[in-house]
């Protein structure tokens, strides 16, 4: 969906295997429609009734404390997993996407740049298209872990195979997937990887856009507040950048580059708005919609190499150049695994969690781009950017307190 949910998606790229890369409409999406984070009695009686049954067979009894023990290291554990997940699935993403658009393959008279980004989303929606066909048809799909009860009883996600939707339901999503991804790979050629990343923060605002235009919706003054500061930072980073891309000298570069990241920060947002519609409408699940729009996007693009004649063209750079079809391979897998995490994390522990894991993940890809390819940055960028994670940091401590249970209320005493 990031359903690009690039839920997926995004960079968190849903339905697809763009990752990723990760925005905060997205998420609360997510969390809408799957299983809220394991707090409280009710949450943790499956995990707590297996503690105690183990605690009994050792210890001829039952221990509520060591049950409680049990499941909050077993909560960690899984907390730290889907962290590092997160973390090294997305960076090594976003570096190696990187290095494949802005970087040549071959050296002297024979270097070249990979020909299509078009290619790079074929590959990524291949590889995440089986991956989600393996889950939706694994003969256990749908059941809940010891139970064998449909997960429809809880989530509201059907538990029946296959698509669940008319396949033309996912073609819109999928199509804006498509655009978005290949703007973002064709924008790194004329702006910086750290100014790509930041500007991603600014989704909220095409997203309120089409949230209002497509389904009515209002929002309080915070939120455009915020959208506004998140603005500003990115500005003030983006003019503030030492040197121009390199390769790409000139203003009408400049110009382009901005215009592609615009239409990937809109087509992202139709995504995640379209995805709401189907999820609503056909209560399909998460990963019955990433099968959904890959098998579209595979169709799309796939017709696409062909007309263009791009398909023999990047397999002819490939089988020159084998180092980039590892990357490519290597770009497909991180956000294909990226996108498993995402699903993970965001139904075990919310989609508070997931935003700070993902917001974490962007700034030390920002710093690593830096270090690794040496992106010249002046002090006012720096600026720029504690502008937009601090507004960041901001919009999850208010979601944080507002997901705090009330004083005196069943939910704050559920755990006791």
């Amino acid at each position: 969906m990031s359903s690009n949910v690039e839920m997926t998606h995004g960079d968190m790229e849903t339905g697809s295997a763009g990752g990723l890369e990760r925005d905060f409409e997205k998420e609360r999406l997510l969390a809408s429609l799957t299983p809220p984070p394991a707090t409280g009695s009710g949450a943790h009686s499956g995990d707590t009734s297996k503690s105690h049954g183990k605690a009994g067979m050792v210890l001829g009894g039952s221990s509520s404390s060591t049950g409680t023990e049990d499941s909050m290291r077993g909560k960690a554990i899984r907390m730290v997993a889907c962290f590092v997940g997160l973390q090294a699935s997305y960076i090594t993403w976003g570096l190696v996407q990187e290095r494949i658009v802005t970087k040549a393959y071959g050296e002297g008279d024979d270097a070249e740049f990979f020909p299509s980004s078009a290619f790079l989303v074929f590959g990524n929606r291949f590889l995440a298209l089986f991956l989600a066909a393996a889950i939706v048809y694994w003969p256990w799909f749908g059941q809940e872990e010891g139970t064998g009860a449909s997960s429809a009883s809880v989530s509201g996600s059907c538990a029946s195979r296959g698509l669940k939707a008319p396949l033309l339901q996912y073609a819109p999503a999928s199509l804006s997937n498509i655009l978005s991804s290949w703007a973002q790979y064709e924008a790194l050629k004329y702006i910086s990887f750290p100014t790509q990343v930041l500007s991603k923060s600014s989704k909220i605002i095409p997203v309120m856009l089409v949230g209002r235009l497509l389904h009515r919706k209002s929002y309080p003054w915070r939120e455009y507040a915020e959208a506004a500061f998140i603005t500003l930072g990115v500005t003030i980073f983006s003019l503030n950048e030492k040197a121009p891309k390199a390769g790409h000298e000139g203003g009408s570069d400049s110009i382009l580059g901005y215009f592609l990241l615009a239409l990937y920060l809109t087509c992202d947002s139709f995504t995640s708005q379209w995805q709401d519609k189907v999820f609503k409408k056909f209560h399909v699940s998460q990963f019955q919609m990433m099968l959904g729009i890959n098998l579209c996007s595979i169709v799309f693009t796939g017709a696409s190499l062909l007309q263009t004649g791009q398909g023999g063209t990047s397999w002819a750079f490939i089988l020159r150049h084998p180092d980039a079809a590892q990357h490519v391979f290597l770009l497909s897998l991180s956000s294909a695994t990226g996108q498993l995490f995402i699903f993970y994390t965001i139904k075990q522990f919310g989609a508070i969690i997931f935003t700070i894991m993902m917001t974490i993940r962007q700034m030390l890809s920002m710093i690593l781009s830096c270090l690794i390819f040496a992106h010249p940055m002046a002090w006012p960028s720096f600026v720029g950017a504690m502008i937009c994670f601090t507004t960041i940091g901001v919009r999850i401590h208010r979601n944080i307190q507002r997901g705090k249970p009330r004083k005196g209320s069943a939910a704050g005493s559920g755990g006791s």
